[in-house]
């Protein structure tokens, strides 16, 4: 089977997002526990490749995930697919210095884990990126199928969540503790309290929090993105999905309608549904009406992420329609 495309889709999906942060906010502490212990933060190529069980796994998947994307090898001692595939992903891991952890799971040994995931056959690959578990392929794929499958995951975890690996040192001693490139930055505390406030269940604190980073820096990446999806979550909660996509359906030309169903649509993971709703809307409408639609397109592109193929797609689709 070929490695399925990154759309990375996962991470649009909103229900996650308090997850995500819950996992950073853990890896902030553990850096900081690990500092204070005189770490020095960097890891041996050994490390990079770890076997996980259940007990674990919220440890060594969930929070490492913040820090840095985490590839899950699922496999079986009785799998000789998997003895083709786990070599490959292995010298992969290392090769990649630190871009991501590979952790690989006995499925014999843990069949909560399997049924979590879904998985229906081995060996299955999937990716953890800030709490959130993305499927990549099942089966044998060749080797560059792989990479590019690999090289996209890293690449967007780094865009999106700035998530630049971890510092392999050669020398370190295998079981060293783990850190991300990254400096402290100077509003991990707003941020924090941000992640804290979603935790909370607090969707007026954390969008406050965020606020409180761009009033000092417009331009900061997770900032913006945390601001969106919590202001996104903000207008979701309380609303009754079943009424507000039947209203859309029988007021097509209704602007407001059409801007709750995109919004549902985003949190439920239908990227290109949410875009399609308002781009028709857009060519539906004019005046104060055509303007909504336009600007909450503009603050779904920002949920989503610029760089994404899907915004870009739509941007384009957006100009046709206002021109």
């Amino acid at each position: 089977m070929q490695p399925r495309n990154m759309s990375m889709s996962g991470v649009v999906d909103l229900a996650a997002v308090k997850a995500a942060q819950e996992a950073k906010a853990k890896a902030e502490q553990a850096r900081a526990e690990a500092a204070r212990h005189g770490g020095t933060g960097a890891v041996s190529p050994a490390d990079l490749v770890i076997d996980v069980d259940e007990a674990g796994f919220e440890r060594d998947v969930l929070q490492r995930s913040a820090e840095v994307p985490v590839v899950i090898d699922f496999w079986a001692e009785w799998c000789q697919p998997c003895k083709q595939l786990s070599p490959v992903l292995e010298r992969l891991a290392v090769e990649y210095n630190g871009r991501f952890l590979l952790a690989k799971i006995d499925v014999d040994a843990n069949q909560m884990l399997m049924q979590q995931f879904g998985i229906q056959g081995i060996p299955a690959v999937f990716a953890v990126v800030a709490g959130q578990a993305l499927p990549l392929f099942q089966g044998v794929a060749a080797e560059q199928q792989i990479r590019e499958t690999l090289d996209q995951l890293v690449a967007v975890a780094e865009q999106r969540f700035g998530l630049t690996g971890l510092t392999v040192d050669p020398d370190a001693e295998p079981g060293g503790a783990p850190r991300a490139e990254a400096a402290e930055g100077p509003y991990d505390a707003a941020l924090n309290a941000a992640a804290r406030a979603l935790d909370a269940g607090d969707l007026g604190g954390a969008v406050q929090a965020y606020k409180n980073v761009l009033a000092d820096d417009p331009a900061h990446p997770e900032a913006k993105l945390g601001l969106a999806q919590a202001e996104l979550l903000q207008r979701v909660q309380g609303m009754d999905p079943q009424k507000v996509r039947q209203e859309a359906a029988q007021k097509p030309k209704d602007a407001q309608a059409q801007i709750a169903a995109a919004d549902l649509d985003l949190v439920g993971g239908h990227v290109e549904d949410a875009f399609g709703r308002l781009i028709e809307t857009v060519q539906r409408t004019a005046g104060d009406d055509r303007e909504a639609v336009r600007l909450r397109l503009l603050e779904l592109f920002e949920v989503v992420g610029q760089e994404d193929p899907r915004v870009v797609g739509a941007r384009r689709a957006l100009a046709r329609a206002l021109f």
